[in-house]
């Protein structure tokens, strides 16, 4: 091969290297660093461009929007460990079961509340799946459509927020729309947020939910042999309080997290936190044994300080406060330290049952993983660009029939296929860099394509054979569910999926309108 074409090399290998079984950071990095080499002996790298690598790799570890990335991962985990999809699942159930299809629709409700709580796909599919799929079964509902239920519903965290996904997209995304600004020449540039990127995947996302539940119901309407209505004395009947107490919780955690985004109150990293702090005296208040009134003094020490947030000034070191807001100032010192008070003996109370244990060493191992690729992915764009891989994807979308169209629907395919190998982290942070600048240079809105991304990405994790979510299932399902059943059930909200991007496609406000009420772009 030509030296011209190192970085097309570079790239299948890279592939070849992930598809092989390699870890995808020690591919990624072995693979920059033996094409630098071979670069810098073939006279087609310049050494120099290594010395930016530093700084790339600062400037990911310091980015105060990447911070929000471990907190929303433990919110999710204590949420998740705190049991709250089996209380759901089963007040869900109590209210919708006794009609045609109704476990299925609570299956798809759940799986949005747990979505827009926790953002946890792997831990809540393959959570309904040992809660829900056997009640399913037992009750005659067709194996291909309890599973397809169950799985879809499950990956609904990759695009309802708060979605670790989408803080990833929204960091590479703004990143490509700064890179696309400065090759047209702009230097007084406009900026992407979590916030919008936020906003404007939750029309998108509840479109997803209502179309899943439409078709649930209409399928249960016409074959009410596949999604019957469960037996009388098979489920409770709904009781208004543990309905309260199994809804509330989430209900409120989404309202503080993303009302506080989307409502401009605080950053994506404050609101994380906020979810982190409430997550642990959720999980508190759920655990077995120990005492109620510090967590409950905590959320009220919370809400006071909200109420006197909205009353006083509480900015500290101004020159010359008020006597009103020094009083302010001292009750919003008390009031912290009962939050403090409420939190830690939360924090206590998960150690003493394990719970804290384990949910700290699944966020660490998680956020490892994701910032150890974002630092890997740094090294290979950084030679890949060294390379000229840059001008050769620009050159190849430019060249692509359809113009801007042809671009996006290209780029749109190869995600979607690179779906089937690639996790998202890495095809947002390997593969979007590449692409989105040029996407962007032909005027294509930011928001829109982020949309388009998450939503594909969302569907190819589900699409057979090779769908990370289809494993997930496979490996928490009864003895009695073949793959065969996986397949044939999973395969209409494919189609579902596709209907939802088309939709978008065609009707752009469904991503940039909220992002525009909201924010004002």
């Amino acid at each position: 091969m030509s030296p011209e074409y190192l970085d097309v090399l570079m790239f299948v290998v890279m592939i070849g290297g992930i598809l092989l079984g390699f870890p995808v950071v020690f591919t990624l990095t072995g693979v920059a660093v033996l094409f630098a080499g071979l670069g810098i002996l073939l006279g087609e790298f310049n050494p120099n461009l290594l010395r930016a690598l530093s700084q790339r790799v600062f400037g990911v570890m310091t980015n105060e929007v990447l911070i929000a990335i471990p907190l929303f991962v433990f919110m999710g985990v204590m949420l998740e460990r705190s049991k709250i999809a089996e209380e759901l699942l089963e007040q869900m159930g109590s209210l919708f079961g006794r009609l045609r299809g109704g476990l299925a629709v609570s299956v798809a409700l759940v799986g949005a509340l747990l979505a827009a709580s926790t953002g946890i796909v792997g831990a809540t599919v393959v959570t309904m799946a040992l809660i829900a799929l056997p009640t399913m079964l037992r009750n005659g509902y067709q194996p291909a459509l309890a599973c397809g239920s169950v799985c879809a519903a499950g990956t609904l965290g990759q695009i309802i927020p708060p979605s670790t996904m989408l803080v990833i997209l929204a960091e590479v995304m703004s990143s490509a729309y700064q890179q696309a600004q400065y090759a047209q020449g702009l230097f007084s540039i406009q900026t992407l947020s979590v916030g919008q990127i936020f906003a404007g995947a939750m029309v998108p996302g509840l479109v997803m939910v209502g179309v899943y539940i439409v078709y649930l119901v209409t399928i249960a309407w016409f074959r009410p042999q596949v999604a019957p209505a469960l037996v009388s004395d098979e489920v409770p009947r709904a009781a208004l309080g543990p309905l309260l107490r199994a809804l509330a919780p989430p209900v409120v955690l989404i309202v503080a997290v993303l009302g506080s985004i989307l409502g401009g109150i605080a950053t994506p990293t404050e609101a994380a936190s906020v979810g982190a702090v409430g997550a642990v005296m959720l999980a508190a208040l759920r655990l077995p044994g120990g005492l109620r009134w510090p967590i409950w003094l905590g959320a009220a020490c919370i809400v006071a300080m909200l109420l006197l947030t909205s009353q006083v000034d509480l900015r500290l070191g101004r020159a010359a406060p008020s006597e009103m807001e020094r009083l302010g100032i001292a009750i919003a010192a008390l009031l912290t330290l009962g939050v403090a008070a409420g939190v830690g003996y939360g924090l206590w109370r998960a150690l003493r049952v394990g719970v804290l244990t384990e949910v700290v060493d699944q966020t660490m191992r998680i956020s490892a993983m994701i910032f150890a690729m974002f630092i890997g992915a740094t090294l290979f764009a950084l030679v890949f660009r060294g390379l000229g891989g840059d001008h050769r994807v620009e050159a190849l979308l430019e060249a692509l029939p359809g113009g801007e169209t042809g671009a996006l629907l290209f780029v749109l395919l190869l995600i979607f296929l690179l779906g089937f190998v690639l996790d998202f982290v890495e095809i947002a942070i390997i593969v979007i860099p590449l692409v989105a600048p040029v996407l962007l240079l032909m005027g294509i809105d930011p928001i829109w394509l982020a949309i388009l991304i998450a939503i594909n990405l969302q569907t190819s994790f589900l699409t057979p054979p090779f769908g990370f979510s289809l494993f997930y299932l496979r490996g928490a399902a009864p003895p009695g569910v073949r793959t065969l059943h996986i397949y044939r059930g999973i395969i209409p909200f494919v189609g579902l999926n596709l209907l939802v991007i088309a939709a978008v496609l065609l009707l752009p406000g469904l991503a940039t309108w909220l992002p525009a009420q909201l924010f004002g772009r």
